[in-house]
């Protein structure tokens, strides 16, 4: 299962690069919350993913189970969830912001603090 899981964490930092390098601020955007759940799922998959025993320390021991999920990875990944959609709505919200007052997407044109080459 791992191995399918670090092949779709290939797939979606590929489409989130290819995305990211368009001059359209929302694809940007899209391909940020992309490799977003890419790292995401990295760390996930990183802490062993079974089916066997819980990641509890019984009673006596000093370590959990053998064969036992590692809980760590799973902390870190809800914590990152909820940062990047905060991260996401913060962007989306300047993007809003951008689009009202300068009428475009297009980062190409959103050169107001730049010279305009008249000459």
């Amino acid at each position: 299962m791992e191995l399918v899981l670090s092949i779709l964490v290939g797939v979606l930092v590929a489409a989130a690069i290819y995305l990211m390098l368009a001059r359209d601020l929302m694809r940007f955007l899209f391909g940020l919350i992309l490799i977003s759940n890419a790292a995401n799922l990295a760390i996930f998959t990183s802490g062993r993913l079974t089916t066997g025993a819980p990641p509890l320390i019984t009673p006596g021991s000093d370590f959990p189970a053998e064969g036992a999920a590692n809980a760590l990875p799973q902390a870190l990944v809800l914590t990152a969830i909820v940062i990047g959609f905060g991260l996401f709505a913060f962007a989306l919200t300047l993007t809003l912001k951008a689009y009202k007052r300068l009428g475009t997407l297009d980062t190409s044109e959103m050169r107001v603090a730049e010279p305009r080459d008249d000459a």
